[in-house]
């Protein structure tokens, strides 16, 4: 008997359930380190200019933060900011014992040196994992304060039981914040990595060979049923605005088109991962949609590292 593959519909591989127990647990860690040591995990989270999508990050983080008992502030600064102003301002919350965690919102005003401003953090208070020194340790397999995004996808591997060992996992897109580090991450689950990118040759044919797909590239839909590999597991990284109506049919399926079609209407656009999510649930075995997925253990994982952070340099252990 032939089964159409329009028949086969993938598993959905959500992020809202897995957030929600790894915050939980923060919640558990931070009550005990109050009773047994008594402090509790503080971050700060620094924002220059008025980005509106970085305001949006920013609450939700700072929000986050509060519910699960994290102490949490929020440094905002004005978009003409001086880059010597903005180091002064990282030096101070190094040297202030009692904060554990220290995040600057990007993208900076283009007057400031983003690389500059990110390696003035303290490595031991980098919860965004973006120093050069935790990216070294990551590269030698060492304890570390690991990218959030990355991080969050082994916990959607992990706790949705799906084996990574032996699998060969393919990334397209080599970023520092998402693509490098994931690869770092999946090696050191015995996986066999595969690192795509704009340059690769025939992309179709290596993306195909992967047991775990993860595409993270920043074009909306660019992943579709050619580069996938049947019962795939394809992990979504990407969040992209999509406004393109009339090819709404081609990237959803009857299940959620009209719901999209009208988000479009009401809003411009509709968020899309790097995924072609019809193709994706007709083709992969399972997949992380868009929004729902990924996008909702960045912030978990911010939280767990503060938690981290705060053990590492305040207990010397883990």
């Amino acid at each position: 008997m032939n089964t159409k593959m329009s028949e086969i519909s993938a598993n959905i591989l959500s992020g809202k359930p897995i957030a929600e127990a790894i915050k939980t647990e923060v919640a558990k860690e931070v009550k005990q380190l109050e009773a047994e040591h008594g402090f509790r995990p503080a971050l700060t989270v620094v924002r220059v200019g008025e980005d509106k999508a970085s305001e949006v990050y920013v609450g939700s983080k700072v929000r986050t933060s509060k519910e699960l008992g994290i102490i949490s502030e929020q440094k905002h600064l004005p978009a003409e900011t001086s880059q010597e102003e903005l180091l002064e301002i990282v030096r101070e919350l190094n040297l202030d014992n009692e904060i554990d965690g220290i995040l600057v919102q990007l993208p900076l005003p283009k007057h400031i040196d983003e690389n500059l401003i990110l390696e003035t953090i303290d490595p031991e208070k980098d919860v965004d994992g973006f120093h050069a020194m935790n990216v070294g340790f990551l590269s030698q397999g060492r304890d570390s304060l690991v990218p959030c995004t990355p991080a969050g996808v082994i916990e959607i591997l992990k706790r949705s039981g799906i084996e990574i060992a032996g699998k060969h996992a393919v990334i397209v897109g080599r970023s520092n914040i998402v693509g490098k580090p994931m690869a770092q991450l999946l090696l050191q689950e015995n996986a066999t990595v595969t690192i795509c990118h704009s340059r690769t040759r025939d992309l179709p044919e290596v993306t195909k060979l992967g047991d775990i797909l993860v595409a993270a590239i920043g074009r909306a839909g660019f992943i579709r049923g050619e580069h996938i590999k049947p019962g795939a597991v394809v992990i979504d990284v990407g969040i992209n605005n999509f406004s393109d109506s009339g090819a709404a049919p081609g990237m959803f399926g009857e299940d959620e088109l009209e719901n999209r079609l009208r988000t479009i209407e009401k809003r411009g656009a509709t968020l899309v991962g790097d995924v072609n999510p019809k193709d994706a649930k007709e083709i992969a075995g399972s997949f992380t949609p868009v929004p729902g997925g990924v996008g909702l253990l960045t912030v978990a994982m911010l939280m767990k590292n503060t938690v981290k952070a705060a053990k590492m340099r305040r207990l010397k252990k883990i």
